[in-house]
């Protein structure tokens, strides 16, 4: 008997999201930031979006959220749970089930305390309980409760919203680049309860620059490159460099202090200057005339890959 395929926690299908904007003598445009993107996250999975900046992976994880600013336009699919994540399911599941561990600290509440912050205004005795242990879980002390968000460092400010945005335990979270300005402890320490909170069930999308970082903690690795998914593998792919199906990733494993600090030539393309086919040619080694068409995301040795080439 054939065992049913797992039906992925989140599920984002062919998106593409453009901005409008106005140039000179008010001539509109369409510029595309993020174009025919695909992923799954599991129930108990822990994913990494790992990519350079510019190269979509905060506009995904706003695109999922639908927090999206009055400019932008997007197509194609996002599920959640198998069901289609519309505006007015997601209004009922955001802050409850699905929660963002946003980038900047200015997402916290000038006029709130940490405390008040963390228990989303309860004030009865329990929720006092799970606040300090919740910061306590992030290495900070009861003091943190009372403190507000300027009197906080960057470090402290980014541990109260992550401490924050768990407290409900959600189905999903999404992690946008959560451990710029802390030290190596704190960021491991605060990766390893994203981990956790896998293992007991949740979906976890890490969104980081940080490759070595996140090969410490995810189950699967995503590459990221000018606005779409160039390679999906397992992180125990990046044992071995031969093993990684794209040359963009594996000039990302060269590049890691480990393997040499070896920087690949060229820089990432943006906006007006994407090139019509793989986004990737401009730069590749083994670019051909085929690079210059549209390139499928497909199957590879068990991850997945936008290349013409099987390497």
């Amino acid at each position: 008997m054939e065992q049913k395929e797992k039906t992925p926690l989140l599920a984002v299908r062919h998106l593409s999201i453009s901005f409008t904007q106005y140039k000179r003598w008010w001539r509109r445009e369409e510029q595309q930031a993020i174009r025919d993107l695909s992923l799954e996250v599991g129930a108990g999975e822990m994913v990494a979006v790992v990519g350079s900046s510019g190269s979509g992976k905060s506009l995904l994880a706003h695109g999922v959220m639908g927090l999206l600013p009055y400019n932008a336009s997007w197509e194609g699919d996002i599920f959640y749970k198998g069901e289609p994540l519309t505006e007015e399911r997601l209004k009922k599941l955001r802050g409850r089930e699905i929660v963002l561990v946003p980038q900047g600290a200015s997402y916290l509440n000038p006029l709130m305390t940490t405390g008040e912050q963390v228990r989303q205004g309860a004030r009865d005795r329990e929720s006092r309980r799970q606040c300090r242990e919740a910061l306590e879980r992030y290495g900070l002390g009861e003091e943190t409760e009372s403190l507000y968000p300027f009197q906080l460092s960057g470090g402290m400010a980014r541990r109260v919203m992550i401490a924050a945005a768990v407290q409900r335990k959600p189905c999903l979270v999404i992690a946008d680049e959560p451990t710029p300005g802390l030290h190596l402890e704190a960021a491991k320490r605060v990766l390893s309860h994203f981990r956790e909170m896998a293992e007991e069930g949740a979906g976890v999308l890490l969104i980081t620059h940080d490759l070595e970082l996140a090969l410490l903690t995810a189950d699967r690795i995503v590459v990221f490159y000018a606005g779409t998914n160039l390679e999906e593998a397992w992180a125990g792919d990046f044992t071995q460099e031969e093993q990684l199906r794209h040359p963009y990733t594996r000039a990302l494993f060269r590049g890691m202090p480990k393997n040499g600090f070896q920087a690949a030539a060229g820089a990432q393309p943006y906006g007006d200057n994407l090139p019509e086919g793989c986004v990737y040619e401009p730069r590749c080694p083994w670019r051909q005339e085929q690079c210059r068409q549209p390139v499928p995301y497909r199957q590879l040795r068990g991850g997945r890959v936008r290349c013409w080439r099987d390497i």
